[in-house]
């Protein structure tokens, strides 16, 4: 698929999608969807990939939200529509088995804000602003904010955000537990591949069960989560990587892990 709204490049084992809409201030309309999904399936499938980060283009704008002009000719089926093609591609990206860092600079605002939350770990440079604004057009968030923002932030703060609109910036998005990092704009992208490339060091089945455990058991009762727990470490230890972990700790030595 040949790329006009996004930037995707793979390098030394990572993966990082670029929203190149600048003059929009990256924000989503239904194209840059379809790229987007189109390019974290590749990630997703690619076995060479260990991590992916995602970034806006610019200084301005990680992504300022949705499209504007799109959603005022939406009917209340195209709505539906629009929310279920976002949410089913962020559910992907936070479920992609993948640790997917968001590199977020300047604003992300709606739809970037709910594409931020949707990643596995986000990284803020001093000059972001985090907000939910959507109420200011009439509508509520469609693409996960009502949900990840109260599991992120807390109920209290979460519906903060959403019923006034309110932004904040990183510091504030930082004390909440919005965001892990604040860094410089110039530190945003090293920083992102130095946290990804810390994560890839370890075994990859490892994270991947990780990942599933903490996304699917923060929905269950805590029992029921222990037990997804329990499973999921017990399929670990049918593992080459754990075999090669444990011995490689034993022998004091660095592990090679084959993602077996």
């Amino acid at each position: 698929m040949a790329y006009s709204n996004i930037i995707y490049e793979k390098m030394d084992g990572r993966a990082l999608i670029t929203i190149n809409r600048p003059d929009k201030l990256n924000a989503l309309n239904r194209k840059t969807l379809e790229e987007m999904n189109d390019a974290v399936n590749d990630a997703s499938l690619d076995s060479s990939i260990g991590a992916l980060i995602i970034t806006g283009s610019g200084q301005k704008a990680f992504i300022a939200g949705a499209d504007i002009g799109e959603i005022s000719q939406l009917s209340p089926q195209g709505g539906k529509d629009f929310a279920l093609y976002g949410q089913t591609l962020f559910n992907t990206i936070e479920n992609l088995g993948k640790p997917v860092i968001a590199a977020v600079n300047g604003f992300a605002l709606g739809g970037g804000c709910e594409l931020a939350m949707a990643c596995t770990l986000r990284v803020a440079s001093q000059n972001a602003k985090f907000g939910q604004p959507e109420v200011n057009l009439g509508v509520i968030p469609g693409y996960g904010g009502t949900q990840r923002l109260l599991r992120l932030a807390g109920k209290g703060k979460g519906l903060e955000l959403i019923l006034t609109g309110d932004m904040i910036d990183a510091q504030e998005a930082y004390r909440i537990g919005l965001v892990n990092k604040v860094t410089s704009q110039e530190e945003l992208i090293p920083q992102c591949e130095a946290l990804a490339k810390k994560i890839m060091a370890k075994g990859p089945v490892a994270i991947r069960y990780a990942l599933e455990a903490a996304n699917r058991g923060i929905e269950m009762p805590i029992e029921e989560g222990l037990f997804l727990e329990a499973t999921l470490f017990g399929l670990t230890c049918a593992t080459e990587d754990m075999l090669e972990g444990t011995k490689a700790f034993l022998e004091k030595r660095q592990p090679r892990f084959k993602g077996k």
